[in-house]
């Protein structure tokens, strides 16, 4: 399958827990993971169309998304599945991520049809069009049953070198203490539930962390001293917080990303997320970035909402030939 590259992005200040660029996969035969349904209560089925029907409005609704960040001058790099077993790869950020200095991670999957969605010829891009200075791969550590499910099982603050993880099946310990000792972050766990008392499979469906705000939902941290410890946390970082609650989460209102537009930070999110939002939360995003609704209702029946599909690109772009 051969990437559509995109040009180079010109170089603009930014933040850099604000990429410029991202990696989509655009989904040809997109369903909703039997093997991930059981400890996703994100996700849910579609009755009403046949498999046909939904999965091309998956493919519908990625190629809108992308056309739409694109407007907003984010470069995206564009990258078709056609393959019938990785129903979820429209999600790449739960496989690898980049981090500034040339970094690449490769992380282990929970799910085995997961484990098909890595793909070499997206780290060939990532070499061939930013500077990359090493790869390191995790996947290894799932024949020990370990696994680390990317930047959905944590929520990095690139500027404060923090990685907020929720346990769960998708995130071991093990593998997030050897992430952060790689990558420079310090780890801060805890144990996260949905209103029903399930654990929540993604850290990144109730947290999203911006330049000068954050997205979180207290109220799912189960232990009273390490909710306010979070909360101080992203306080005393000059962070405005935006607190969700368990119904706005479910409607995956944390489930977004701030990234550099050509005019300003720009926070990608779904139409239902921002809907499910109170005014004066959205007013106080409004404050710190243009905001870009997505429609990928379809897409959202898998569990994952817009943060999931980019892939954040945090690495030096190489010069245009």
């Amino acid at each position: 399958m051969t990437p559509q590259f995109a040009p180079c992005p010109r170089p603009r200040a930014a933040s850099v827990q604000a990429p410029r660029a991202v990696v989509m996969i655009r989904p040809h035969h997109f369903r909703p993971n039997p093997q991930t349904a059981a400890d996703n209560a994100f996700q849910s089925l579609d009755t009403a169309r046949d498999a046909a029907a939904v999965a091309q409005a998956a493919h519908d609704e990625a190629t809108r998304a992308a056309e739409r960040l694109e407007a907003a001058g984010i470069t995206v790099h564009r990258f078709e599945d056609t393959g019938t077993q990785t129903p979820d790869s429209c999600f790449p950020n739960n496989w690898f991520s980049t981090h500034a200095g040339g970094h690449v991670a490769i992380y282990p999957m929970y799910s085995p049809n997961r484990r098909q969605e890595r793909r070499a010829d997206v780290i060939a891009l990532l070499k061939h069009r930013y500077r990359v200075q090493d790869v390191i791969d995790y996947s290894g550590l799932e024949q020990d049953g370990i696994f680390l499910e990317g930047t959905g099982a944590m929520v990095l603050d690139h500027v404060e070198r923090v990685a907020y993880a929720a346990r769960s099946m998708r995130t071991n310990e093990v593998a997030l203490e050897r992430f952060c000792t790689h990558f420079n972050f310090e780890p801060v766990t805890f144990d996260a539930q949905d209103a029903q008392g399930r654990a929540v499979y993604h850290t990144n469906v109730l947290m999203c962390i911006g330049t000068r705000f954050a997205m979180i939902g207290l109220d799912t941290i189960r232990a009273p001293a390490r909710r306010a410890e979070i909360a101080q946390r992203l306080a005393e970082s000059g962070r405005e917080i935006v607190d969700l609650t368990h119904g706005q989460i479910g409607d995956f209102a944390g489930n977004a990303i701030e990234l550099a537009g050509r005019d300003g930070p720009v926070l990608a999110l779904s139409r239902r997320a921002w809907a499910a939002l109170r005014p004066a939360q959205q007013a106080a995003l409004e404050r710190h970035a243009t905001i870009l609704p997505l429609a990928i209702p379809t897409i959202e029946l898998a569990g994952g909402s817009v943060r999931c599909m980019l892939a954040g690109i945090h690495l030096a772009s190489r010069p245009a030939p």
